[in-house]
């Protein structure tokens, strides 16, 4: 291989570091984490968190609805006026921290993105700011006016992340072959005239070795389940505040009862691995789990559904104000409909997150207005004592 191809792979499938390797927790208390982890595709909330009480859902989708009635985990609800919503049966996990009080479900939010297309949607809900800018995500403002440090578990920085170069970093886990002791020993050696390319090969085997990547069955590497435990893991060193992950595969047009079933499953187990590597940290951590925007109401004519409007927010950790759902819920009478076909919003995205961060970071008013501009901040508490 070309020394310049080498590098490339290198940068692709080590670790780009602009600080120095994560300390080791040394036992004292860390500081509040979050982690932020973005559903791309558009996720369909009427199949992930379900309003049983709608008696049109079997009209809405006569094939999808029957396909899950029978199997779907209930919500117990503080208040009578809530009662009737359900978790998908593969949430299998979130429906236990939903019953520990760790998982708090918000219905009918979307980022205010008035059209349809993924991509630009996704940049709407990265940067947060009336007109998206690529390079000033939301996250990426937090951590700078907090001087905290973030790491994005993804192959490049996501726009979240971006504007934020001296407080973010990106890691995902190598794609080169295995290779013997002797050979990386050898590359060190080659290196040693050239300190960039030393550092970064040296910083990714640090990070390996960190990771027990090599204990990893590589059928598994680059699966969101080994994504969020090495994500807990990295979260577990006392210098790493928050990360991101993201989860693509969401976008069902068609056969999406099995299609939801696996990737929904996949998140559940991803997000129990992530709590499990933080161990004792999960009381001191916020989860923040959203997609671009939702599904039609009424299924499609290949057993899928389309591009919406409304979705699903999740919040989640040990001390989050859980056991609830939060959001003003709309109806699905065809009146009750944004434009006759999909799930009205009835709050925005930046409404709930800017409300959990500033709690949890203890951010001021001045600094929220900064990282969400457009946000009507939600006043109620998100957090217990």
């Amino acid at each position: 291989m070309l020394r310049r191809d080498f590098l490339k792979a290198l940068a692709a499938s080590l670790v780009v570091y602009q600080q120095p390797l994560l300390a080791m927790n040394n036992g004292e208390k860390q500081p509040p984490k979050v982690v932020w982890v973005m559903l791309r595709g558009a996720l369909d909330a009427l199949h992930t968190v379900v309003p049983t009480f709608e008696s049109s859902m079997k009209i809405h989708r006569p094939t999808l609805y029957p396909s899950i009635e029978h199997k779907l985990l209930p919500l117990a609800q503080v208040s009578s006026m809530q009662q009737g919503y359900a978790l998908h049966p593969a949430l299998v996990n979130l429906h236990q921290w939903y019953q520990q009080k760790q998982l708090l479900p918000i219905v009918a939010v979307s980022s205010g993105y008035p059209k349809r297309s993924h991509f630009e949607a996704q940049d709407y809900l990265e940067s947060a700011l009336p007109v998206p800018d690529l390079d000033s995500g939301w996250l990426a403002r937090a951590i700078a006016l907090k001087n905290k440090q973030a790491i994005a578990i993804a192959q490049s920085t996501p726009i979240s992340l971006r504007g934020s170069n001296q407080h973010s970093n990106t890691w995902y886990p190598s794609r080169l072959p295995d290779a013997e002791q002797q050979t990386y020993q050898a590359l060190q050696q080659l290196y040693q005239d050239s300190p960039q390319l030393l550092t970064r090969l040296e910083e990714g085997l640090n990070m390996e070795a960190l990771l027990g990547e090599k204990n990893m069955q590589k059928k598994q590497q680059g699966s969101f389940i080994s994504l969020s435990k090495s994500c807990g893991q990295l979260l577990s060193q006392p210098t790493m505040d928050c990360a991101m992950l993201t989860l693509g595969g969401w976008d069902t047009h068609k056969n999406q009862t099995g299609q939801l079933q696996r990737q929904l499953s996949l998140l559940d187990k991803g997000l129990q691995a992530l709590k499990t590597e933080l161990g004792e940290q999960w009381d001191n951590t916020l989860v923040i789990v959203a997609t671009e925007f939702g599904r039609t109401v009424k299924e499609n004519g290949t057993r899928g559904t389309d591009h919406g409007t409304a979705s699903a927010l999740f919040l989640a950790g040990g001390k989050i104000q859980g056991g609830q759902i939060l959001g003003k819920w709309p109806g699905l009478q065809a009146e009750q409909l944004h434009q006759q076909r999909d799930l009205k919003a009835t709050s925005h995205h930046f409404d709930w997150i800017a409300a959990s961060l500033q709690q949890h970071w203890q951010l001021t008013d001045q600094q929220v207005q900064h990282i969400f501009p457009t946000a009507k901040v939600y006043q109620g508490k998100m957090f217990r004592a």
